[in-house]
């Protein structure tokens, strides 16, 4: 008896990480698409003006700054 409870135990270990591991990656793969969006959308911003897009983020914070 307290073999196989030790087996079960061991078994619903392993089907309990398993389904945490499977959930997170599903959360994350939302994630990876705002990561790329975002990304795409500041390399499109750097075709567009010439400039690498943190010099476009310090433009902008110097003109809102007044400066």
């Amino acid at each position: 008896m307290n073999e196989h409870h030790y087996m079960v135990k061991q078994t619903l270990d392993i089907v309990s990480v398993s389904t945490a591991f499977l959930s997170f990656l599903n959360m994350l793969s939302p994630l990876f698409g705002l990561v790329a969006m975002i990304w795409t959308l500041m390399r499109i911003a750097e075709m567009v003006a010439g400039k690498p897009f943190s010099k476009i983020i310090r433009k902008k914070k110097e003109e809102e700054n007044g400066n």
